[in-house]
C-alpha cells in the first residue's frame, strides 16, 4: 500500500488549483535550477539509479533510453524531446488526468528531461479528442513562459528550452513512437522501419527521444527526493509508483496511484470498491489496456501488478489499464469488439496486419454466433501467431494478444458455443480434425 507521503500525483482528481500558483504550493518548480546545475550526466545517472521503466507500455529503462542521445549535438541536427500524449489505448485514461489537473509537473519534467538529453526544444503530441486537456496544458505552458520557468534561461538555469503542444487527429497508430514522429512532421502516421532508431534519426532526421506523459511527469519528484527513494518502492526491477486506470464491472471505476507490485485483487477491492457482485463474480481481467491478453479469475486471485509478474502469466502491465469483466460478460464478443478496433486502426502498411486484422475480425464475428467449426479455433491461433512479430510496429502484436488470451483461457466456451449452434448437447466432446 502506497503512503500518502510517497504520492507524486497529488492533484490527480482535480481537487486543487492546477494553475502555476497552486502547483507551486505542491512543490512544483521548487529547486529546478539547482537540479540543472548538477549537470546533464548527473540527471541521466539519477534516472538510471532510480530504476524507472517507461510508463507508456513497453517498460524500457528510462535512464538508459536517455543515454542513447548524442552527448555533443550537431548544431545542424539538434536534439529533441517528444512527449507521447496520444493515449489511444482503450481503457487507458491516466495521462489525460495529469494534463488536465497537474500540467506543471509535466512541464517541469519536460525541462529536466530535455536538459539531461541536451535538447533545447520539446513537443507534446496530444490526442486530438483531448480538447480541455490541451487547453489546460497550453495555459500552463504560457504561465511557465511568463514566469521565466521555460524559454530563454529557463528557471534561471542558463539553459534555453522551448516547449510546444501539437494536437493529433486521434489515430491509434500515432501512439507508436515513429508513427507519432511521422505525424508530427505533417505526414500520415505510419511507423518507420528501425533502425535507425529515433535517438539516431528521429524528428526531422534529428536525434530524438519519445517518452510517455507519466514517465516525464515523475522525473521532478525522482530528482528532488532521490533515486534511492523511488527505487525503494515496489519490487526489484519493477520499482516506483504507477497510475492505474480501473474500469469495467467494478463498483467505483477510478484512476489511482499505487505502488508497483500491488496484488491485483487488493488494487480492485481497495480502490475500485470491488468487483460488481463480489470477487466470486469475477470472470476475467485485462490487466494492462486492450492490447494485452486477458487473465481468468484463477490467476487474478494472486497475480501482482508489475511488468515481470504479468509477463510470467503470459500477459503484460502495458499502460496499467485494468478492465474488469464479471460473469455477465460475453468474453468472445468482448474480444471480437477489440479485434474490430485493431482492424479499424491498422495503418495498412504491413501485409500481415492489413490483411490479418480484417481476417481475424471476420472470423471472430462468426465465433460470436458460434457459426464456425472447432477446427477454425486452431486456425485462428495459427494466424494470429503469424501476425505477431511480423510487422514494423507492435500493432500486429496488439491485435494478436487479446485473441491468444481468449483461446488460452476460454477455449472451452468457444467450443461450446459452436456445438450449441450445431445442436450438439452441452458437455459433448467437440469433434476434432483427423
Amino acid at each position: 500500500m502506497l503512503s500518502d507521503s510517497d504520492r507524486i500525483f497529488t492533484n490527480l482528481y482535480g481537487a486543487h488549483d492546477w494553475h502555476l500558483a497552486g502547483a507551486r504550493t505542491r512543490g512544483a518548480w521548487d529547486g529546478t535550477s539547482e537540479l540543472i546545475a548538477k549537470g546533464h550526466d548527473w540527471v541521466v545517472e539519477q534516472m538510471k539509479e532510480s530504476g524507472l521503466r517507461g510508463r507508456g507500455g513497453a517498460g524500457f529503462p528510462t535512464g538508459l533510453k536517455w543515454s542513447f542521445m548524442p552527448k555533443e549535438p550537431d548544431p545542424r541536427r539538434p536534439n529533441y524531446l517528444i512527449v507521447n500524449a496520444d493515449e489511444s489505448e482503450p481503457g487507458t485514461c491516466k495521462d489525460r488526468d495529469v494534463m488536465r489537473h497537474d500540467p506543471h509537473i509535466l512541464i517541469e519534467g519536460c525541462l529536466l528531461a530535455a536538459f539531461a538529453m541536451r535538447a533545447n526544444a520539446g513537443y507534446i503530441y496530444i490526442r486530438g479528442e483531448f480538447f480541455r486537456e490541451a487547453q489546460n496544458l497550453q495555459t500552463a505552458i504560457d504561465e511557465a513562459y511568463e514566469a521565466g520557468l521555460i524559454g530563454k534561461n529557463a528557471s534561471g538555469s542558463g539553459w534555453d528550452f522551448d516547449l510546444y503542444v501539437h494536437r493529433g487527429a486521434g489515430a491509434y497508430i500515432c501512439g507508436e513512437e515513429t508513427g507519432l514522429l511521422e505525424s508530427l512532421e505533417g505526414k500520415p502516421g505510419r511507423p518507420r522501419l528501425k533502425p535507425p532508431f529515433p535517438a539516431g534519426a528521429g524528428l526531422y532526421g534529428c536525434p530524438s527521444t519519445v517518452n510517455n506523459v507519466e514517465t516525464i511527469a515523475v522525473v521532478p519528484a525522482i530528482l528532488k527526493r532521490g533515486a534511492e527513494w523511488f527505487s525503494g518502492l515496489g519490487r526489484p526491477k519493477n520499482v516506483g509508483t504507477k497510475l492505474f486506470c480501473i474500469s469495467g464491472h467494478v463498483n467505483q471505476p477510478c484512476n489511482v496511484e499505487e505502488e508497483m507490485g500491488i496484488p491485483l485483487r487488493e488494487l480492485i477491492d481497495k480502490h475500485a470498491g470491488g468487483v460488481r457482485g463480489g470477487w466470486d463474480n469475477l470472470l476475467a481481467v485485462i490487466p494492462g489496456g486492450a492490447s494485452v491478453p486477458m487473465l481468468p479469475k484463477s490467476i487474478c486471485d494472486d497475480v501482482l501488478m508489475d511488468f515481470d509478474s504479468l509477463m510470467a502469466e503470459k500477459s503484460g502491465l502495458g499502460t496499467a489499464a485494468v478492465i474488469v469483466m464479471d460473469k455477465s460478460t460475453d468474453v468472445i464478443e468482448a474480444i471480437a469488439r477489440l479485434s474490430h478496433f485493431y482492424m479499424h486502426e491498422s495503418c495498412g502498411q504491413c501485409t500481415p496486419c492489413r490483411e490479418g486484422t480484417g481476417w481475424v475480425y471476420r472470423l471472430m464475428q462468426r465465433l460470436v454466433k458460434g457459426d464456425a467449426s472447432v477446427e477454425e479455433i486452431d486456425l485462428l491461433w495459427d494466424v494470429v501467431g503469424q501476425i505477431e512479430g511480423s510487422t514494423i510496429c507492435a500493432l500486429g502484436d496488439a491485435a494478436a494478444w487479446p485473441i491468444q488470451g481468449l483461446i488460452r483461457h476460454f477455449r472451452s466456451e468457444m467450443e461450446q458455443r459452436i456445438l450449441a449452434r450445431q445442436g450438439i448437447p452441452s458437455g459433448a466432446d467437440a469433434p476434432r480434425a483427423a
